[in-house]
C-alpha cells in the first residue's frame, strides 16, 4: 500500500513540470542540436528561430533536470544522454518522447471529458497529420523491439507457417517472427502509410520477400484468408466491446480451421486496478478514442467466445502491455 504525505501528494501534483520541459526540449530537437559540441543560448536561438530569454531559461532547466551540461555559458547533451534522445542515434527514444507530447496535448482536456463535454480537435495539416503518425509508429517500434523477442518465445509459433500482423506497423513483431522460423510467410496489414514505413524496416532486415504487406482499414475491410496464426499486438485497447467482435470475427474467417489467435494487450485484473500501467492507460484511451478501455481477461474471452473462438487462455499476464491471450479457431 502507498503511503502518502502533504509533500509527496503535492510532488504529485508537480511532476508535470519536468515532464513538459522535456517535451518541449525534445519537440524543440535541442538534444540533437546539441550532441555534436557545446553552443551557446545566443547560437541555439538563432538556429531554432527562438527567443533568447526563454530558450536560456529553458535550457537551464534541462541542465538542472541533468539532461544538458552547461559550462563556461555553453549548453551540450553529454554522451550519456545523447544516444538516447537525439535523433541520429540509432536507439533513440526520441519518436517516444515526440509521441507523449502529442499525448499531453490530449490529456489536457481530461477534466472536461470527464465532465462529459468532449474537447474539440484542433485541425491540424496533413503534414502535421503525418509527422504525428510517423512519430506515434516510430515510438511504437521503440517499445516493441526490446520487447518483441520475449513475446515471440512465449506465444511459441511452432508449426505456424502462414501468420496475419493486424496493425503491424513498422514491422518490428512480423520480423520477431520470421526470424526463428525460417519456413514461416507473413501478411502484414494496416494503414497504406504505415505499411510504406514497414516497408522501409522490412527490406533493411532482409526479410521484404516473406512478407505480403497489404494496406487496408481493419474497421472496414477483411483480411486475406488462409492463415494458421493471427497476431493482434496493442489493438484492442483503442477499441470499444463492439468494435472488437467485429475485429475477432474477421480475424476468424482468415484464419483456417486450427488456426490461432494471439492477443498482446494489457490484461486487467478483474478489479480493474492492477496492473497499474493498464489502469493510466484506460485514462489515455478514454482522452484517445470514443470507445477504448483495457480490458480484463474475463473481457477477453467473452469476447472471443462470441465470436466463435475455442480453447482460450491466458498464456502470459504482464505490468507493461505484456499480457497475452490465445484462442483457436474450431
Amino acid at each position: 500500500m502507498n503511503t502518502f504525505s502533504p509533500e509527496t501528494i503535492l510532488g504529485l501534483a508537480r511532476n508535470f513540470m519536468e515532464c513538459r520541459i522535456l517535451l518541449t526540449g525534445a519537440e524543440l530537437n535541442l538534444f540533437t542540436l546539441l550532441s555534436p559540441a557545446p553552443l551557446s543560448p545566443e547560437e541555439i536561438a538563432a538556429m531554432i528561430g527562438a527567443d533568447l530569454r526563454a530558450v536560456t531559461i529553458l535550457l537551464d532547466a534541462l541542465s538542472a533536470m541533468g539532461l544538458l551540461v552547461k559550462q563556461a555559458g555553453k549548453y551540450h547533451c553529454p554522451p550519456s544522454i545523447s544516444p538516447f534522445l537525439s535523433a541520429e542515434a540509432s536507439n533513440s527514444i526520441l519518436p517516444m518522447i515526440l509521441h507523449m507530447a502529442h499525448v499531453w496535448e490530449r490529456w489536457s482536456g481530461l477534466t472536461s471529458i470527464v465532465k462529459g463535454l468532449r474537447v474539440q480537435e484542433k485541425s491540424t495539416r496533413s503534414s502535421q497529420d503525418a509527422d504525428e503518425l510517423r512519430a506515434f509508429i516510430g515510438a511504437m517500434h521503440v517499445i516493441a523491439a526490446p520487447l518483441a523477442p520475449r513475446i515471440v518465445a512465449a506465444v511459441n509459433p511452432g508449426t505456424s507457417r502462414t501468420m496475419l500482423d493486424v496493425g503491424g506497423g513498422s514491422g518490428v513483431y512480423a520480423l520477431a517472427f520470421l526470424q526463428p522460423v525460417p519456413e514461416m510467410r507473413c501478411t502484414l496489414f494496416d494503414r497504406p502509410a504505415v505499411i510504406e514505413m514497414a516497408r522501409e524496416r522490412l527490406s533493411k532486415a532482409g526479410v521484404l520477400s516473406r512478407v505480403n504487406l497489404t494496406p487496408g482499414d481493419f474497421y472496414r475491410d477483411e483480411f486475406p484468408p488462409g492463415h494458421d496464426l493471427a497476431f493482434l499486438s496493442a489493438i484492442i485497447h483503442q477499441n470499444s466491446p463492439e468494435q472488437n467482435l467485429n475485429l475477432y470475427l474477421k480475424v476468424f474467417r482468415a484464419l483456417v480451421p486450427g488456426g490461432r489467435i494471439v492477443i498482446r494487450d494489457h490484461v486487467m485484473a478483474s478489479d480493474r486496478t492492477r496492473p497499474k500501467d493498464g489502469a493510466l492507460f484506460a485514462v489515455n484511451m478514454l482522452v484517445s478514442t470514443t470507445g477504448g478501455i483495457t480490458y480484463t481477461y474475463g473481457d477477453i474471452k467473452d469476447c472471443l467466445t462470441k465470436a466463435g473462438f475455442i480453447r482460450i487462455r491466458l498464456l502470459q499476464s504482464g505490468e507493461h502491455m505484456d499480457g497475452l491471450v490465445e484462442a483457436f479457431k474450431p
